[in-house]
C-alpha cells in the first residue's frame, strides 16, 4: 500500500477501508472497538499514518486480500453496508463472503442492476472518481412517448435543479401508445446522485422502473436478482484500464 504522506483521523481511515460509514466510524472507537497498534482507542480526535495497524473488532483493515464482485441488486435494496432502520442492504446477499466488502458508488432503493462491490478502496476510488469516465448504461421505463426530439437534449448536457449532467447517448427500445410509455437505454459516464432520474424528468419522461445493464464492458449476463459472481482478474484489470 502506498505510504499516505499525512496523517488522517481514525474514523477518516476506518471509513475509507469500508468498515463502516464515518458516524459509525466513530461510534466503534467511542465503544472501544478501535485498536491501533495493538492499543484500543476510544478518543475521537486521535490520527494515524500508513504505517500504523489499525483493527477493528481485532481485525487489522489492511490486511485482507483484495476481492472484487458483480452483483445483480433487487430493487428495495439499499446500497450500503448497514442500515439503521434494518432494512435489507446489499451486504446482508453476501453472507459467504468473510472479507469486509462495499459498493462500488450506489443504486436507488428502487433501482435494479449492476452494482460492484470490493474491499479495495483504490480501486473503488478509481472508478467513481468524477475523472475517470467509465459507461454505465441504464434501461429505464419511463412515463410518455420517447423521440428523438424530447431526447435530443441529454445528448448535449442539461442543466436540472441547478445541476449539471454531461451529454449522454440514448436508444428507443420500445414505445407503448396504448399506456403512453416508453422503454429508452441510456449511456452516461457521471455517476451523480438521481442523475437518471433527474436527466429524464428534465425532458417530461419520469421514471417509472429503472435497471443498470452495464459498467464499463461488463453485462449481468445469467445473474438474476440477489446473485453475484466474482470478477475474474482480466475483468478487474479492463475496468482499471477503462478508468485511466
Amino acid at each position: 500500500m502506498e505510504e499516505r504522506k499525512t496523517m488522517e483521523r481514525l474514523q477518516k481511515v476506518i471509513a475509507h477501508a469500508g468498515v463502516a460509514s464515518r458516524r459509525k466510524a466513530e461510534q466503534l472507537i467511542l465503544d472501544g472497538k478501535v485498536k491501533v497498534n495493538g492499543q484500543t482507542v476510544t478518543t475521537l480526535g486521535i490520527k494515524v499514518n500508513a504505517t500504523d495497524e489499525v483493527s477493528v473488532n481485532d481485525v487489522p483493515i489492511y490486511q485482507e486480500e483484495p476481492v472484487y464482485y458483480m452483483f445483480y441488486k433487487p430493487r428495495g435494496v439499499i446500497t450500503a453496508v448497514e442500515d439503521d432502520k434494518g432494512r435489507a442492504v446489499v451486504t446482508d446477499y453476501f453472507t459467504d463472503v468473510t472479507q469486509r466488502i462495499y459498493p462500488v458508488g450506489r443504486l436507488d432503493y428502487d433501482t435494479s442492476g449492476l452494482l460492484l462491490l470490493t474491499n479495495d478502496g483504490q480501486f473503488a476510488q478509481r472508478l467513481t472518481h468524477p475523472k475517470h469516465e467509465v459507461e454505465k448504461i441504464y434501461v429505464a421505463k419511463v412515463k410518455g412517448l420517447a423521440d428523438s426530439k424530447k431526447l435530443y437534449p441529454l445528448t448535449k448536457g442539461l442543466r436540472y435543479e441547478k445541476v449539471t449532467y454531461a451529454p449522454a447517448r440514448y436508444e428507443i427500445l420500445s414505445t407503448n401508445q396504448s399506456n403512453g410509455t416508453s422503454i429508452v437505454k441510456l449511456m452516461i459516464h457521471e455517476g451523480k446522485n438521481h442523475q437518471v432520474k433527474n436527466m429524464f424528468k428534465a425532458v417530461d419522461l419520469p421514471v417509472m422502473k429503472l435497471k443498470r445493464e452495464g459498467y464499463g464492458d461488463l453485462t449481468l449476463g445469467n445473474l438474476r436478482p440477489g446473485q453475484y459472481r466474482p470478477l475474474t482478474n482480466k475483468e478487474v484489470k479492463h475496468l482499471l484500464h477503462l478508468s485511466k
